[in-house]
């Protein structure tokens, strides 16, 4: 049956109109995944972010009350409750009587419930198992909690995205989506520790991958593989570092229980916006000599050269081949190579931290970024100064 014919058939069942207009706010990953799913499948779609980034061919606005305005439904899909109740409190007076919130965001069961205390029948609360590739399949696994009434105006929405499993309230939907996303955190754990112990014993990275396809990490591996293979790859994140850890902290805080899994996974935010995966290729050693590796990244993710003053001792030279010479840059002239903006391409670009090893009060780290259409190896030399560690010198290969 084609996409229209089945709109019409449902919006005459139980003598209830089927939404066909959506305000899908926030476009991030999943956000554009579904905006792009629900357009695709014939459902008037309006977009809205607050970072301005488009969503492919869903079309737009500025003003989330201009798509708010004109929804049957107003679908959520935001990074935490924070942002969920600010966009909440924004858009609350342009929302229509009749206008369904769909809450497909994942957040903290306290905040799920005060939202739908907020919001009332009008409310159904439906964190998403699945990342992008699910969304844009339609296959996710949709937690829902709500009201008969508002479920059955939304069925053909949440039925497009996946399948619907029903629970009691919204508390124990975004707790069963956190509880979920915990095991996924020990998944990713696990493999980290098996990838590092294979490395120990120099077995071939893609033999290892095959065998622990066979066993309980296969799913894993298997959808991660991309990154796991220790080449470069420029595949765009699907569920990212950051958003795992902070999935951790609400469980924990939620449950009163500290996570073991949320500190280590805290412990490999090189770069929060890299895939899940990237943490299991990160070298485990001390968190302290990581941080000024982690602030040389914040200083390329967000153009502020501060970051690398943090990173850097004051007496650091970067050493490299520019433009086919020789440089050796002081590090006050490197910081003025930045002016405090990330760079128009930066939601493309991936770094990773490869390695680290430490000797003693010293200690050596190589790096890959992918910058647009160029790759570079960073090697570092870090030095141990009282309890903390900063990076003394760089050399840098540029791959183009």
């Amino acid at each position: 049956m084609c996409a229209c014919r089945r709109h019409r058939d449902a919006a005459t069942v139980g003598h209830m109109t089927t939404p066909r207009t959506i305000a899908v706010l926030g476009l991030g990953r999943m956000g554009a995944a579904i905006a792009t799913r629900l357009a695709d499948h014939d459902w008037d779609v309006m977009g809205w972010t607050r970072s301005g980034r488009p969503a492919g061919a869903v079309e737009t606005t500025r003003d989330p009350n201009d798509a708010v305005a004109k929804a049957d439904v107003v679908l959520l899909a935001l990074f935490d409750g924070e942002a969920c109740q600010q966009v909440v409190d924004r858009v609350r007076g342009s929302l229509r009587p009749d206008t369904i919130l769909l809450n497909t965001s994942t957040i903290a069961p306290a905040e799920a419930s005060e939202l739908a205390r907020q919001l009332g029948p009008s409310y159904v609360h439906a964190p998403v198992l699945g990342s992008v590739p699910a969304a844009a399949a339609g296959t996710l696994q949709i937690l829902t909690a709500a009201d008969q009434g508002a479920l059955d105006r939304v069925h053909p929405v949440l039925e497009t995205l996946g399948t619907i499993r029903r629970v009691d309230d919204a508390a124990t939907a975004a707790a069963l989506k956190l509880i979920a996303n915990s095991s996924l955190a020990g998944a990713v754990l696990a493999l980290g520790d098996s990838l590092r112990q294979a490395d120990a014993l120099r077995l071939p990275r893609a033999q290892v991958l095959d065998v622990l396809e066979l066993g309980p990490l296969g799913g894993l591996v298997t959808r991660k593989r991309t990154f796991l293979t220790g080449e470069p790859t420029a595949a765009t994140a699907e569920f990212t570092i950051g958003a795992l850890a902070k999935d951790m902290a609400l469980l924990a805080a939620a449950s009163n229980t500290p996570l073991h899994s949320a500190a280590e996974l805290a412990d490999t935010l090189a770069d929060p916006e890299a895939d899940i995966a990237v943490a299991t290729t990160v070298p485990a050693v001390g968190d302290a000599v990581l941080d000024p590796l982690r602030a040389y990244i914040r200083g390329h993710a967000t153009g502020d050269p501060s970051h690398f003053r943090d990173a850097f001792l004051p007496t650091a030279h970067i050493e490299g081949i520019r433009d086919g010479a020789i440089v050796s840059w002081r590090l006050d002239e490197y910081c003025a190579l930045f002016h405090g903006c990330p760079a128009p391409d930066e939601p493309t670009r991936h770094r990773r931290i490869d390695a680290v090893d430490v000797h003693g009060t010293v200690a050596t780290a190589t790096m890959t970024l992918w910058h647009g259409a160029d790759t570079f190896t960073d090697i570092f030399l870090l030095v141990r100064t009282d309890d903390n560690w900063r990076i003394a010198n760089k050399a840098y290969h540029r791959h183009s």
